[in-house]
């Protein structure tokens, strides 16, 4: 009887001092108002990065205000083109040569002094090489601790991320002052690119003297679909034995669909495709509509690169490949048989 009572005046009182949903809702809606969001948007060549424009849902989802931050030289055209993106109320510029190539050496120091005078309390990066690069050196300089990664935004300070090859779901909250964060892309749409009409300013350049030197680059150059971006992807692994059948089976095939081609680890380090292509834990994320693959068994690092498509498609002699355990469509029998086929009937 005594736990009985104890139960009822403890229930009664979380009755009593728990809010209601309403006055929830009224103070995070006030709260959001409070908050201010960075995104950072990458440009090369004087051309803005689309995938970047996540950032810019991420910090949506939000509330408050939205700044886009942009560097490099010859950028006019890049600010205003995200100055119209949908939910930007101020672009900062900085345009200096020295930002071209993005080196994190200079470029962290540059935005860190940024968001220090602007104030921020977000700042959001796509997870790309990119983002990659210079977030951690950011959040060094401001003394506070990345969030990596995210695929979803639960509250001003908490947030969802893959962990142990996306086999787990981390809920992590953070205490810090300012949020640096990194967004998983395929888990974030891309901004409307119109329909904004943001101010632009002037960022502050603190000129970073450093002795890093940018020499070349050797850019693999293709008239396919970006392999981050594509709606459509065609993936070659192991199975494909050589370079030779490798080239000889899924270009055709991805020629047939309009798509993007892409790989996995295995066929990578096996020398059947270039880095570029990796799919998976180590290479790129991918959501496309139709994720088609042959060949691949379907390791856990590769899974967690392109679970997220739409409709998954998989070749493989193997009945018992993991790969089928993902699959929405699956195919068993010999790809040098069947892919050819396939590639055939899509011609037709």
């Amino acid at each position: 009887m005594l736990l009985t009572i104890r139960h009822y005046a403890f229930r009664q009182a979380q009755c009593y001092l728990r809010p209601s949903k309403t006055s929830n809702r009224q103070q995070l809606s006030a709260f959001a108002r409070l908050l201010s969001s960075l995104a950072v948007l990458e440009q090369r060549e004087g051309k803005l990065q689309s995938a970047s424009l996540s950032a810019v849902t991420a910090a949506q989802k939000l509330g408050g205000s939205i700044t886009g931050f942009i560097a490099g030289s010859g950028i006019r055209s890049v600010v205003e083109e995200a100055a119209k993106v949908e939910g930007v109320e101020k672009i900062v510029m900085v345009e200096n040569s020295a930002y071209d190539k993005a080196l994190p050496e200079s470029y962290a120091p540059l935005l860190a002094e940024n968001i220090k005078k602007e104030g921020f309390t977000h700042v959001f990066a796509g997870h790309s090489a990119f983002g990659k690069n210079l977030m951690p050196r950011v959040s060094a300089l401001l003394d506070v601790q990345q969030i990596s990664d995210i695929t979803a935004i639960k509250g001003e300070d908490t947030f969802v991320r893959p962990t142990y090859a996306g086999n787990a779901i981390l809920t992590v909250q953070s205490s810090d002052k300012i949020k640096i964060i990194t967004i998983r892309g395929t888990a974030f749409a891309t901004a409307e690119a119109e329909g904004g009409s943001a101010e632009i300013t002037e960022g502050v350049d603190p000129k970073v003297e450093i002795e890093t030197e940018w020499l070349s680059e050797d850019l693999a150059k293709s008239n396919r679909p970006d392999l981050a971006t594509a709606s459509k992807v065609v993936s070659g692994g192991r199975g494909l034995k050589s370079k030779e059948d490798f080239d000889r089976i899924i270009p055709p095939l991805a020629d047939a669909l309009g798509a993007a081609i892409g790989a996995s680890r295995a066929a990578v380090d096996s020398g059947f495709a270039d880095n570029s292509l990796q799919v998976g834990q180590t290479g790129k994320n991918v959501a496309p509509q139709l994720y088609l693959c042959a060949g691949i068994s379907g390791a856990i690092q590769h899974l967690a690169g392109m679970k997220d498509s739409k409709v998954i498609a998989a070749i493989n002699k193997d009945a018992d490949a993991p790969i089928f355990q993902v699959a929405d469509v699956g195919l068993i029998g010999n790809l040098f048989d069947k892919v050819p086929e396939l590639t055939e009937k899509l011609k037709q």
